[in-house]
């Protein structure tokens, strides 16, 4: 959330009982610097958390002390230039991580066998290069049904105006592959009300068998970014 005295991020934290009513408890993480994108996980039974902290020219990895209230900085994972929405994941006893280093327009690729690293970069990076139509990531990498789906954002021509969806259908720490799913983008702007302007991230969660939830950000040039929960179904996700 923007702390309006000194116009910086910082992370706060609202709970709910149904996923759809929500109240403000407090804010969970503040810094020196401008934090955003909360990329939380769970990794051997403790929660951590990687925000986005370009300000601080880093990928930095917190650690939940009592969760969701309280985190502590654990280490710098990547460190170096712009270093935009982090988006960690496992796969093959592997982790990774999709971070953007350009100009909303490259994505570079690491892995490492350690949550705590080392990372080094992968051969395939840039996995994408020069294109700010699928560059950026655009909320948490999810399994569904078996497959691996890196949601990114399409900055051109304007930042955050709609969601790709693309399946990783080959990773390893030599190899990299992906394929776009469906024909459209999974999320776009209205035209009216909160999300007029276009939408930008997408974070899916499965709640039971039939449906999943999905916190997504929508863009009103006139009221800036605001959040919305969803309660959808697996063929409005288009996968």
């Amino acid at each position: 959330m923007l702390n309006e005295i000194n116009n910086q991020g910082d992370i706060g934290l609202a709970v709910s009982s149904d996923g759809l009513n929500w109240s403000y408890r407090q804010i969970i993480l503040d810094e020196p610097f401008h934090l955003s994108y909360p990329y939380v996980f769970q990794w051997k039974g403790d929660y951590y958390m990687v925000p986005e902290t370009t300000g601080a020219h880093s990928v930095r990895l917190y650690k939940a002390d009592d969760f969701p209230y309280s985190w502590s900085f654990v280490k710098i994972l990547i460190s170096g230039g712009r270093l935009a929405d982090p988006s960690i994941f496992y796969h093959g006893n592997m982790g990774y991580i999709f971070v953007e280093t350009g100009n909303n327009d490259t994505l570079r690729l690491y892995y490492s066998e350690e949550l705590g690293g080392p990372y080094a970069e992968h051969p395939e990076s840039p996995i994408i290069d020069k294109d700010a139509n699928i560059a950026r990531p655009g909320g948490k990498v999810t399994t569904f049904d078996g497959r691996i789906i890196r949601f990114t954002q399409d900055d051109d021509p304007a930042y955050g105006n709609q969601v790709w969806a693309f399946q990783i259908t080959k990773l390893t720490p030599a190899m990299y592959e992906e394929q776009i799913v469906g024909k459209s983008p999974i999320l776009k702007g209205d035209g009216s009300g909160w999300n007029a302007d276009g939408m930008h991230h997408i974070v899916p969660c499965q709640v039971n068998n039939n449906g999943w939830i999905a916190t997504v950000d929508g863009y009103h040039q006139a009221t800036n970014f605001g959040g919305k929960v969803y309660l959808l179904a697996k063929n409005i996700l288009g996968l």
